[in-house]
């Protein structure tokens, strides 16, 4: 700025020089010299901040390119995060998508095939956005993944998640959680909801809300988990998404709603899931004019037969 204003300052007064001296140019020495001093100043300011001005670009370009490679090293270390291949057999089927608002998303879900036959699935979202709430579900994977082998209840998996984002994050963070756990023997399904959208469970004339559970992970150091349990039979449909679908607005401010993912899933349900997805991205898009605010997921599962002898 303070550059800029030099610059400025010598060219005006070149400028009313060679104005009011212009018929006095050829008759004064010290006139002419005077001029050619203003002049050479003036030019040597404008290379001076030109020279200024490219090295502060140089550098902001320098930034920029830095940013940028750190942007995408971690939106792919995130994309490896997700679940490369979801679990298929033992009586449950997945279809899933995640996108975010921005280049790196807040929004996580993950689904695994253990070994004693049962399988787990999760759904978070994580509060704030960028790299700081990737670094969260990352660190939320991880444990994630420990804990579910080791196989404790939905509840005491809670727990411990929740125990461990208190340590290892401030107040102003944590993650809304819905995590279950499947045993297709007798197609018995726990979970708990810690905070997250509540799943809507459709089919055989059944629309129930999976809701029972607790606060989000990480809010309070000593948080106790209700275990839910539902009973899954063959054909029933369930709808896990984060706020990022039934938040989304349109011009008029207006959310699609719960209520308009309930129905446009029902009205749809008997098609295979990944054209239930895509209809219900498509009725997102064309909501929000294709203009996403907030990170958006959508995890759907379905019950089908499970051969129990097999």
């Amino acid at each position: 700025m303070r550059d800029r204003l030099y610059l400025i300052s010598f060219l005006v007064v070149a400028g009313l020089l060679l104005f009011l001296g212009r018929h006095m140019v050829q008759g004064s020495i010290l006139l002419t010299q005077g001029l050619t001093f203003g002049a050479s100043t003036a030019a040597g300011v404008l290379g001076l901040l030109l020279y200024r001005l490219q090295q502060q670009l140089n550098a902001s370009r320098r930034e920029l390119a830095r940013k940028e490679a750190e942007m995408s090293i971690a939106h792919e270390v995130q994309r490896a995060l997700f679940p490369r291949h979801m679990p298929s057999g033992a009586g449950l089927e997945f279809a899933a998508i995640c996108i975010p608002a921005g280049g790196i998303s807040g929004d996580y879900y993950d689904a695994l095939q253990l070994p004693d036959g049962r399988q787990v699935f999760a759904i978070a979202d994580i509060s704030g956005k960028g790299i700081s709430a990737a670094l969260i579900m990352a660190n939320l994977q991880a444990l994630l993944r420990v804990l579910a082998t080791s196989g404790p209840d939905p509840g005491e998996v809670c727990r411990r998640l929740n125990e461990h984002l208190h340590q290892v994050t401030d107040a102003s963070k944590f993650a809304t959680f819905f995590y279950a756990d499947w045993q297709p023997g007798n197609r018995r399904l726990t979970y708990v909801n810690a905070g997250h959208n509540a799943p809507i469970l459709l089919g055989n004339q059944r629309r129930q809300r999976l809701d029972r559970g607790g606060a989000p992970l990480g809010m309070f150091p000593n948080a106790e988990f209700q275990t839910g349990e539902v009973f899954l039979y063959p054909g029933e449909l369930l709808v896990l998404y984060s706020d990022g679908v039934t938040e989304a607005a349109n011009g008029k401010k207006e959310e699609f709603g719960e209520q308009r993912l309930e129905s446009l899933v029902d009205a749809h349900c008997e098609k295979s899931l990944q054209e239930i997805q895509r209809i219900v991205l498509a009725a997102v898009q064309e909501w929000t004019a294709n203009q996403l605010e907030d990170d958006l997921t959508l995890l759907l599962i379905r019950s089908i037969p499970y051969d129990t002898n097999a």
